[in-house]
């Protein structure tokens, strides 16, 4: 379906992280999932990696990204780049709702932990 309504798709809310999948395998996405997020204030993603390339689009909020041992801080009208196999994490350190929509280039995204085990991921389960 080449139009979704995103207020349509499945909502997951997890403790500080609220996820939806507007387009991924489940829509028809071959090689690309597309994840719309909320991240609270003080909370943020696992650290993670997995081997695929992200670029996130930071709508609203303020936080930090640590990759690769390093910290950068960023705002609003932001896109955060992510090499593949990349260990990160995105934390919100504002006092407000950050808003971010990933690109992701893989369908469905592997995640692992910094050690490299699998990471389910709710979204995901079957």
């Amino acid at each position: 379906m080449p139009v979704i309504q995103n207020d349509t798709v499945q909502r997951f809310d997890l403790p500080g992280l609220v996820h939806q999948t507007v387009a991924g395998p489940e829509h028809g996405m071959k090689s690309l999932e597309v994840w719309k997020q909320t991240i609270a204030p003080g909370s943020g993603t696992p650290v993670h990696r997995h081997d695929c390339e992200e670029a996130i689009l930071v709508l609203s909020g303020s936080g930090r990204l640590t990759i690769a041992g390093q910290d950068m801080d960023f705002g609003p009208n932001s896109t955060l780049q992510i090499p593949p196999d990349a260990i990160h994490q995105i934390v919100n350190t504002g006092t407000e709702d950050m808003h971010i929509v990933a690109a992701l280039g893989q369908a469905p995204v592997r995640v692992c932990t910094e050690d490299n085990q699998a990471m389910p991921l709710p979204w995901q389960a079957k």
